[in-house]
């Protein structure tokens, strides 16, 4: 595989041609934020935290779907970014109901998390305030519609990781909501394994294990990532 070079908030960087600009940025120890993408799974940039400005363009890139290429000057923090990623998770936070205090993924929320890494301490947009269900049909997790950011992790984790394809997602724009099956409850769904990866990769409390008080549920980031790799090196062996 033939190497590239580019540049990153002035710093020189060599990669691999075929990474996105997402992965050469972490692999040199440059932070870019993101909510929807997940290591393991295919890349879809719905969230658009990841946008980053490149020079001889007036578009935001999403890094995450972006291959890097010879020559490219990027940059990740300007002021800019940071101003749409603010509205980005403002937006979030007024589209539906996410109450930190009362939520099982207090503390442990990557929204909330990049909500405090953006200084985030109030909204300008009016809050929605959606009424939406709370599916506990199934008989060891729980799913909350009035947290879900709709950033298809668990879609993609189903399908691709799991090869279940029991969540989908069905409606537009805000009226959107993560289905399963044929947008039965959660408990009738006769093709889920009950395997739980879905819940893992959730970044917010929307997914969670049933039992769980406020801050209780701590999510494993290295699942996916995990099984990854390992079906990699079985699948060299052989």
């Amino acid at each position: 595989m033939s190497e590239i070079q580019l540049t990153i908030n002035g710093q020189a960087i060599k990669a691999a041609e075929g990474e996105t600009i997402l992965e050469t940025a972490r692999a040199n120890g440059i932070d870019i934020p993101t909510l929807c993408h997940q290591e393991g799974v295919t890349p879809t940039g719905a969230c658009r935290m990841c946008l980053v400005e490149l020079d001889g363009t007036n578009k935001l890139l999403p890094s995450c779907v972006t291959r890097a290429a010879d020559g490219m000057v990027i940059r990740t923090d300007t002021e800019k970014l940071k101003r749409y990623r603010r509205t980005i998770l403002e937006l979030l936070f007024a589209e539906r109901n996410h109450t930190c205090a009362v939520c099982v993924s207090n503390g442990h929320c990557e929204l909330q998390s990049q909500a405090q890494a953006h200084k985030i301490d109030h909204v300008n947009f009016d809050y929605r305030n959606p009424q939406l269900i709370v599916d506990l049909s199934h008989e060891r997790f729980g799913i909350d519609h009035n947290r879900c950011i709709l950033c298809g992790r668990c879609v993609r984790v189903c399908d691709e990781i799991e090869g279940a394809h029991t969540r989908d997602m069905r409606n537009r724009g805000i009226a959107t909501l993560i289905i399963t099956d044929f947008d039965q409850s959660w408990g009738e769904a006769s093709s889920c394994t009950n395997c739980g990866k879905c819940v893992e990769v959730c970044p917010t409390g929307a997914l969670f294990i049933k039992g769980l008080g406020a801050g209780e549920m701590v999510k494993n980031h290295e699942l996916v990532p995990g099984l990854v790799n390992t079906r990699e090196v079985v699948h060299a062996k052989n």
